[in-house]
């Protein structure tokens, strides 16, 4: 089992990973925070077809002027405007400007996206806790009910699969240049593995999951499992888990 992860793992986690995955409209940049604000709007969208994905992405990037850090800070009431008509899926217009005016007031109020989930991780070192301090911080901007539903609540027993993928994305650090590792105050050893229907397809007949859910617990659970093969780099296994589910269809598993 542990020869089959770190090989698949080795395989996929290589910088031709990044081409076609939705990471590859943070790596667009080079700037912190507009890595981190990138990266958690292209999480949001994940979801669905990847290609589409990474359109939508770059087509939210084209309206920030390719400058998303600068323009939330500085954008006028007129400029933000131009978000209402934009789509992905279920996540509309007004999702997305509420999102973009939340995330704005996370910087100029909270201290920056790392600053949020930092506090609630701090806690008890744990990214339930984490993700659920910057979801408290975010819903305070007005909104929608409706746009609560693209902010995971793990306390209501969410998978979270998109905010761990950007925590991810931000914390983890290796030499192979996929995963960003700019957040240094949270522990990659800690991360919970992005769950959804292919990772958990693959997790189950490997034996590493056997809760039939997609949800909080699952997570988890798998986690847990994975930190027997690797305790300071368990989510290292999402790109063995994910590629086996998506590039191979679970032929290697068959």
């Amino acid at each position: 089992m542990k020869y089959l992860l770190d090989s698949k793992y080795l395989e996929y986690n290589t910088p031709g990973f990044i081409k076609g995955d939705p990471i590859s409209v943070p790596h667009l940049f080079t700037q912190k925070e507009d890595i981190e604000i990138s990266g958690f709007l292209t999480a949001t969208l994940s979801w669905g077809n990847r290609q589409s994905i990474v359109k939508s992405a770059l087509r939210l990037m084209e309206l920030m002027d390719s400058s998303p850090a600068e323009f939330l800070i500085n954008a006028n009431e007129n400029e933000y405007s131009r978000f209402l008509n934009f789509a992905h899926r279920t996540f509309k217009g007004e999702d997305c400007l509420f999102f973009l005016q939340a995330i704005r007031t996370v910087y100029l109020d909270h201290g920056g996206m790392e600053t949020v989930f930092c506090s609630g991780y701090r806690k008890e070192g744990k990214i339930h806790d984490a993700i659920n301090e910057f979801r408290s911080a975010m819903v305070k901007t007005p909104h929608l009910a409706r746009s609560e539903k693209h902010i995971a609540d793990p306390s209501k027993g969410s998978a979270a699969k998109r905010i761990n993928m950007f925590l991810r994305w931000m914390v983890r650090k290796d030499d192979n240049g996929v995963d960003f590792g700019i957040w240094k105050n949270i522990r990659q050893a800690d991360l919970m593995c992005p769950l959804d229907v292919h990772t958990g397809r693959v997790a189950r007949k490997l034996g590493l999951l056997s809760r039939n859910q997609d949800d909080w617990k699952a997570v988890e659970e798998l986690t847990a499992n994975l930190r027997k093969f690797d305790t300071t780099d368990p989510v290292k296994y999402d790109f063995a888990l994910f590629g086996l589910g998506v590039f191979e269809k679970s032929v290697a598993l068959k």
